[in-house]
């Protein structure tokens, strides 16, 4: 039986970490955690805050060309508490930020992080369901 959900893993070019740890500590305010030693070696960081706990593992390139390319609709929501001040930090901070009212009981938006990997940012409002 599943329990919870341990974390996400994304893709990442291989040297990409500082730009990562720039965007994701700096950026999204998430604390960077160790990986094992084992698991150190194969490059990629680890990010978490509260609950979210995201792992940005490196990829050999995937097209033809030998260019990184990041999934195009895969992606983390992660949930923020004051939503319209998150978006603004961001913004602020050089992220692009997406506004989209399709989801229902929601305010949510789009951004990316500096290798191309989808987020997205949601907050329930007080009309969602539980």
């Amino acid at each position: 039986m599943i329990t919870a959900l341990d974390h996400v893993q994304l893709a990442a070019p291989e040297g990409s970490e500082g730009l990562l740890r720039a965007f994701y500590v700096d950026v999204l305010g998430m604390t960077e955690t160790a990986k094992p030693p084992e698991l150190a070696a194969r490059g990629g960081c680890w990010f978490e805050a509260g609950d979210a706990r995201l792992h940005l593992g490196v990829e050999a390139a995937g097209d033809r060309a030998g260019h990184f390319r990041a999934a195009r609709k895969a992606h983390p929501g992660l949930r923020v508490r004051d939503i319209e001040a998150y978006a603004r930090r961001l913004a602020r901070l050089g992220a692009e930020v997406v506004w989209d009212d399709a989801l229902p009981g929601h305010r949510r938006f789009y951004s990316a992080d500096p290798v191309g990997n989808r987020l997205e940012f949601l907050e329930p409002t007080a009309d969602a369901r539980p």
